[in-house]
């Protein structure tokens, strides 16, 4: 009794005195405790195991049987179509050119470097890395998705598993465990050291090397012409064993080019993909020599490294019979490349193509294509000819003074991507120009390289756009947002301090006229009050694809520094031109097996809402002005006109990137009805990139190169001769959209002192509800020299009200910006082309528009300046000063420079009146160098419509 007193005390007291418990408790408890936990465990595996074996019987039945895995399948190839199923384009697959070699053939070196780099436990392994699969799912619950495959797995997925299954991405979970369990049968059906031979051999012979080599000796003979696997270098060892990761990008005839002697080579530059992952096989197997597990120490680490400057050499290319055949290769790449993606989920050796017999119909409209080749053609091949006038004849185009200039230029290479931007069809691909003609490849010209979905290019101030759109998604900016363009330090500490093309400060513009003439400063001004990681992540939404998933090019972003796939930004301008909605894109319509069954459903086009329909339809109207001549003297020569010479409405904006590395031009046409469709009309996107292909400059001091004497013209020739006969359709207007007059200059509401008016297109909400505060009224006389000066009570002569622009407000919400606008103020005062600015070593000026004879709104930033002193002396007999309160005492403003007529004109061009814009290099942070080419020549001002002109002077 005592001692359970005390035991309830103890409870009491919370434990701090201990219960007594009688002599061999301890013992017993000591005893109990591990039985019962063992005992515990032993449920909990039993009941383990049953679930194992459970889920084993389940996913085990239908599996083929292991033994399988050592047939190769030959079978029919399969046959690409154009989107009308009677043109054929291409055929391939089939396992065509494969060589099966025996165990005993293959270097141990060889195998070494390729279980190093896919599977370092091979030969110890269950078919399954347990590790590896761990490390791999947790990575993928943190959403970041990655493979963990043994070569047992990727041997069993080739070849013992169902390829619809392969193909369904519904089916991950099921895939791997059916994988799991036929590469643990495979481990057991081939036992022990002879087992692994086996399936290591069956795994070289079945592997897809690129370039349509399927197995480890074709591979090698068709890229290096050996006649055995013993002939092979440690570097060309390499080389193989990195190629099955990424057969089609790491395609070493794709990045090849071809030297002066004629051989085509790899260059040795980290830059390319394939050379990388040698070099990384290489360090690998000198750094761990436990992966050298048939190999021992028969090469030492210098050994490696002497590989790494083995030069990459590739044996004469005969074209495989079946390329012959083919009649859009870059095309048919892609077409590969999405199959790969859509039958096997992104795997290059894909069993499904392999085996072959499919019917593929595609989205190329083959007329277009050809059209498409045509002009890449004459934009890069062309001008090196010996007579480029009778080969524009031979070719089917006009030749015209653009493709002379370039006979002098270093452009060598060029692409062009065409696309039905409301259902993401792929009408016309060129990955690069003359994809066949070997004889003249060079690093800055690389036929077979797809420069489209595979570069890395910068879109230069074709990008712009998205950061625009995205402040008039976000109500927080208009198309009549007025921004300084004044050159603004915006960080000290790196002293960045972009200019813009020209050297040139304009002071106050509208979004629309930065846009128009690409300023670089009033982009970067806007990015800074958008983020840099919302511009970023829209510029994703819209479709563009970077090389990291967050930003690194800072404030630069907005000038296109960044560099995505030329693809993929014709693929967002298709997506401002849907109204906003993405749609992606697509090369496949159709994928039908012998039998006529369809192996993935017929392609449907869904879209995501990125921006409203209204934001889409503003920055759409800002690009829609350039192709117009009587708006844009210089853009306007890319003009898109129908076959009766009706100016067809388009978009177009261009980039041209510091030292003219990347030449773009992009636009779209408006959307056609429904009879159009029924026609054979397109909503048609176009993208346009020019340049070298190993990404040197093509500017030089001596012949300056923009975007505009070579990706425009390419672009206007594709798109007015493939929608020549087109109906003439505008760009339709989405509800929520309405116009105002605005002050031309600060894009506020008109007062009496404005001088000129601008019809904007405003989302409903967002145009101005107030008076333009930039413009102001003052009293004012003259002095004796003739100046205006302020009126006080007690001047001389006879005051008048005149108004003035006074900008002591604008931008104080940055103080580094208005510390420059204030700067740009005082030497503005002084008149255009007074130099100075922030950066000490390259000036830069005050300037109108474009220069004194492009100023379509007068000579003047909207009003001249206030004047700062008063009167000197005072009159005999004082009158007193009208009040400004009254309006009727207002006299008729009197301006200095333009004076305006009565009432001020409202400029109403049909549909918009933007000023001219020209294309500019976009100098890359901290502190851009300034360009030195001059700007284009202007041609004489246009002769305006009355509706237009500016307002006499």
């Amino acid at each position: 009794m005592q001692a359970n007193r005390d035991g309830r005390q103890a409870g009491r007291n919370g434990g701090q005195r201990a219960r007594r418990v009688r002599p061999g408790t301890g013992r017993s408890l000591a005893v109990a405790l591990p039985m019962l936990l063992f005992a515990t465990m032993a449920v909990v595996a039993l009941f383990g195991l049953v679930a194992v074996v459970g889920v084993f019987a389940l996913y085990s039945q239908g599996l083929p049987p292991a033994s399988d895995l050592e047939q190769i399948q030959f079978s029919s190839q399969s046959v690409i179509y154009d989107r009308t199923g009677t043109v054929q384009v291409a055929t391939f697959g089939g396992g065509q050119g494969r060589q099966p070699v025996t165990y005993d053939q293959i270097p141990p070196i060889l195998m070494d470097a390729t279980t190093g780099i896919e599977d370092k436990s091979f030969w110890t392994n269950t078919g399954v890395d347990p590790i590896g699969v761990l490390s791999a799912a947790f990575d993928t619950l943190r959403g970041d998705s990655r493979g963990a495959s043994t070569i047992t797995q990727q041997l069993v997925r080739q070849r013992l598993l169902d390829p619809e299954l392969v193909a369904d991405p519904g089916r991950v979970i099921e895939r791997k465990v059916k994988e799991i369990i036929q590469s643990v049968r495979v481990t057991e059906a081939y036992p022990g050291e002879a087992g692994k031979q086996k399936i290591i051999t069956a795994y070289f012979n079945q592997n897809y090397y690129g370039n349509g080599l399927y197995g480890i000796m074709a591979a090698a003979k068709g890229y290096f012409g050996v006649g055995s696997l013993n002939e092979l270098t440690l570097g060309q060892v390499a080389l193989l064993a990195s190629l099955p990761q990424s057969p089609s990008s790491y395609d070493l005839v794709r990045n090849a080019v071809q030297g002066s002697n004629g051989q085509l080579y790899v260059p040795l530059d980290q830059s390319i993909p394939v050379v990388a992952r040698r070099d990384y096989v290489l360090d690998l197997l000198a750094s761990d020599p436990s992966r050298l597990v048939l190999t021992g120490n028969k090469y030492g680490p210098q050994d490696f490294e002497n590989a790494k400057n083995e030069p990459i050499v590739l044996a004469p290319q005969d074209t495989p019979q079946q390329q012959q055949q083919w009649l859009a290769p870059h095309f048919v790449w892609a077409v590969r490349d999405e199959l790969a993606q859509k039958l096997c989920n992104g795997e290059d050796t894909c069993p499904a193509l392999e085996r072959g017999g499919l019917k593929i119909t595609t989205t190329l409209d083959w007329n277009m294509q050809q059209i498409a080749e045509k002009w890449v053609t004459a934009g890069v091949l062309l001008p090196h000819q010996a007579d480029p006038q009778a080969f524009a004849a031979q070719i089917g185009v006009p030749f015209a003074p653009w493709m002379r200039k370039l006979e002098k230029l270093q452009v060598n290479n060029g692409a062009l991507i065409a696309m039905d931007y409301q259902t993401g069809e792929t009408l016309a691909y060129v990955g690069s120009a003359g994809y066949y003609r070997d004889d003249l490849s060079s690093p800055k010209f690389q036929p077979q390289f797809d420069v489209l979905g595979a570069g890395w290019r910068q879109p230069g101030s074709a990008f712009k756009p998205f950061n625009y759109v995205t402040g008039l998604n976000n109500g927080t900016m208009t198309a009549a947002s007025m921004f300084m363009d004044v050159t603004t330090t915006f960080d000290n500490s790196s002293g960045y301090t972009p200019k813009d093309w020209d050297l040139l400060e304009r002071g106050p513009v509208r979004m629309r006229t930065a846009l128009q003439w690409s300023l670089n400063i009033p982009a970067v001004k806007a990015l800074v009050m958008n983020g840099v990681d919302n511009v970023f992540q829209m510029a994703q939404s819209f479709g563009m694809s970077f090389q990291t998933d967050t930003p690194s090019a800072g404030l630069s972003l907005t000038l296109g520094t960044e560099v995505s796939h030329p693809r993929d930004v014709a693929v967002a301008y298709g997506t401002m031109a849907n109204g906003g909605t993405h749609v992606g894109y697509t090369t496949i319509l159709r994928v039908q097996d012998a039998t006529g069954a369809d192996v993935i459903p017929a392609y449907t086009p869904t879209g995501t809402s990125v921006v409203s329909p209204q934001a889409a339809y503003v920055m759409t109207n800002i690009l829609a002005s350039n192709t117009d001549p009587r708006q844009n003297p210089i853009w306007g020569d890319f003009a898109i006109q129908a076959a009766d010479g009706t100016r067809r409405p388009a978009t177009l904006k261009t980039g041209t990137t510091q030292d003219a590395n990347d030449l773009v031009a992009y636009g779209y046409l408006p959307p056609p009805t429904d009879a159009g469709r029924t026609n054979g009309e397109y909503a048609l996107v176009v993208g346009v990139w020019n340049g070298n292909s190993d990404g040197s400059p093509v500017l030089t001091p001596q012949n300056p190169v923009l975007s505009t004497d070579v990706a425009a013209p390419t672009w206007q020739g594709f798109t007015d001769e493939v929608s020549k006969n087109w109906a003439v359709n505008d760009f339709p207007v989405p509800d929520g959209i309405v116009q105002a007059d605005v002050d031309a200059w600060s894009g506020g509401q008109p007062t009496q002192f404005t001088t000129q008016t601008y019809h904007e297109v405003f989302i409903s909400g967002t145009q101005p509800a107030s008076a333009d505060t930039t413009k102001v009224g003052m009293q004012v006389t003259q002095d004796a020299n003739g100046n205006d000066v302020l009126w006080v009570d007690g001047c001389a002569g006879t005051p008048q009200t005149k108004g003035y622009l006074n900008l002591d407000t604008v931008e104080t919400d940055h103080a580094d910006w208005h510390t420059a606008d204030a700067d740009w103020i005082a030497r503005a005062k002084q008149g255009p082309g007074t130099a100075g600015g922030p950066d000490p070593t390259v000036k830069t000026k005050t300037s109108y528009i474009f220069d004194p004879r492009n100023t379509p709104y007068g000579k003047s930033w909207g009003a001249p300046f206030p004047p700062t002193t008063t009167c000197a002396q005072a009159p005999a007999s004082p009158s007193p000063a009208p009040s400004l309160e009254s309006p009727s005492l207002l006299p008729t403003p009197s301006f200095e420079l333009t004076p305006p007529p009565p009432t001020p004109p409202v400029v109403t061009p049909p549909p918009i009146t933007p000023p001219p814009v020209t294309p500019e290099p976009t100098p890359p942070p901290p502190t851009p160098p300034p360009v030195t080419e001059p700007p284009p020549t202007l041609p004489p001002p246009p002769s305006l419509p009355a509706s237009i002109a500016p307002a006499p002077s």
